[in-house]
């Protein structure tokens, strides 16, 4: 076994053990979280104290809401942008890119305040759409996506015009498609990014009808209700479940993309 697999076996150790201990902690009452026995008896109980515990209902719709329409716009402003910088010629399209690129330099959590305050002035505070409305232009999506479509060969976009094919038409019917694996990778880093994203949904939101799945599992932390950490594990397994079965479904697709990207 060469020294790369075996590194590539720790992490994957150290990256699956706390995974497998909230699976065991979930699945085992509250007395073995801290007791390893293969004998001790399962139950699904704590899953059913941590939906009773909180409006997780509420709290799935608001997130599938939230991070379904960042996609919507990131998709769409950045195939529209990712193809202007493609294939497009216009005046100052690298001093574009460029400025797109600083942004990649530019921590979220830096403009916290500058963006709290200006969703203050329109009265979106505690919205869905208040959480959503920094993250609807990405950076990286316009990057990933204009790296895929100059891999698009050329002759395909010229055989398209020939055909009479006005450039919208080029880009839905011939780069588009050819990009399926890139979009469904994309999709997988946007929504896996906002369904954990806490510190913005924490600060905007203030009721249960606004608030997402992150900032709901703070009642779990409540020092008045106690720290059970097998219903903490158990509610921590609810919420990742989604993101954990769309990266084994799309795993595949998701490492090919950004190698085509050129991303090592």
């Amino acid at each position: 076994m060469t020294l790369e697999s075996t590194g590539a076996i720790l992490l994957a150790l150290i990256w699956v053990l706390p995974l497998a201990y909230a699976v065991w902690a979930a699945i085992h009452p509250a007395e073995y979280t801290t007791r390893f026995e293969l004998t001790a008896p399962l139950t699904l109980d704590n899953f059913a104290r941590a939906w009773a515990a909180a409006p997780f209902a509420r709290y799935f719709l608001n997130t599938f809401i939230l991070v379904t329409m960042i996609l919507a716009c990131q998709l769409v402003l950045g195939t529209l942008a990712a193809y202007a910088l493609a294939r497009q010629d216009f005046w100052g399209r690298d001093v574009a890119f460029a400025l797109i690129l600083a942004q990649l330099m530019i921590m979220p959590d830096a403009l916290i305040v500058e963006n709290y305050r200006t969703l203050s002035r329109f009265g979106l505070i505690d919205t869905i759409p208040a959480i959503a409305l920094p993250y609807i232009a990405s950076a990286f999506g316009i990057f990933l996506l204009r790296q895929t479509f100059k891999t698009v060969p050329k002759e395909l976009d010229d055989a398209a015009r020939v055909e009479g094919a006005r450039p919208l038409q080029v880009l839905m019917k011939v780069y588009v498609p050819l990009a399926k694996p890139t979009y469904i990778a994309y999709g997988l880093v946007s929504v896996s990014y906002h369904w954990n994203n806490f510190l913005w949904p924490l600060l905007v939101t203030n009721s249960v009808e606004s608030r997402p799945l992150t900032v709901g599992l703070q009642v779990f932390s409540s020092s008045d209700q106690g720290i059970d950490w097998a219903v903490i594990c158990a509610a921590t397994l609810m919420t990742s479940a989604p993101l954990l079965i769309g990266f084994l479904l799309f795993q595949r697709q998701f490492v090919q993309s950004f190698m085509r990207a050129g991303i090592k």
